[in-house]
């Protein structure tokens, strides 16, 4: 059952690159906005007569803390109607009408094999918010990768946050890896996501034998490495349930 239309005011907006723009959305209503790390928002945006073509959808990057703000990271698209007014238009004391939580992208109950969280672009803002949750709640969990993939050293969104967090808790591991940037510093990965999630599967088979080790995959991004993501994975020997995806564009 879909949630009705609500009114919330931005109330911050930070450049965090830049194409890429947080912006902090309070909502009318007092009562805390109640939601699943993993979920996201739908704005309906005047920019259109037909409805179906004024609504954008975007992941909560934040993550429930008993508040009613929210924050979404948004990229600016070439063309893009829908970001074009949101960058151009829209400034804190603004509203905006949106819907939700919406989606079922969220973490298993309870956590019981490892996670891979692999994402490229603003497809970083769901695992943001499930590692925070997570790890702020001390919810029982195995390891946790965030593979992020991102062209440049400029475009790696809360760089400096996650590499706090990976220090805090051992089980976090924090993984950029640009690919569009020499391989320089050997701290730093280069190329795509894909070679970081398939080594480190392999180390783990090598280390226990012959058996897969239990991990659930989540990948968020563009359509293409979510297709190639799940192809590599299957090869693995992991089965499509272990799989879950949220597309973006």
């Amino acid at each position: 059952m879909l949630q009705p239309w609500q009114t919330g005011k931005v109330v911050r907006i930070v450049d965090e690159t830049s194409s890429t723009r947080r912006f902090w959305i309070q909502m009318e209503e007092d009562a805390p906005f109640n939601f699943k790390p993993g979920q996201f928002v739908t704005l309906d945006l005047p920019i259109h007569e037909q409805k179906n073509k004024r609504w954008r959808s975007y992941s909560i990057a934040s993550w429930p803390d008993g508040t009613n703000i929210i924050e979404l990271v948004i990229v600016l698209l070439e063309g893009g109607l829908g970001t074009s007014y949101l960058f151009n238009d829209i400034q804190v004391g603004s509203t905006l009408t949106l819907r939700g939580p919406q989606g079922v992208f969220t973490l298993p109950e309870p956590i019981e094999n490892d996670l891979f969280f692999v994402c490229t672009g603003t497809g970083i803002a769901p695992f943001r918010s499930m590692a925070h949750h997570i790890l702020n709640n001390n919810i029982p969990h195995k390891d946790i990768y965030l593979i992020f993939g991102c062209r440049k050293f400029g475009d790696c969104l809360y760089g400096q946050e996650l590499k706090a967090l990976e220090r805090q808790f051992p089980a976090f591991h924090y993984i950029p890896t640009f690919s569009r940037e020499e391989a320089g510093d050997h701290l730093v990965r280069t190329g795509y996501v894909h070679a970081v999630y398939e080594d480190i599967c392999s180390t783990q088979k090598m280390a226990t034998g012959s058996a897969l080790h239990p991990a659930t995959f989540y990948l968020c991004g563009w359509k293409n490495m979510i297709d190639e993501a799940k192809q590599r994975i299957l090869a693995l020997g992991y089965d499509r349930k272990q799989i879950h995806l949220e597309l973006y564009g």
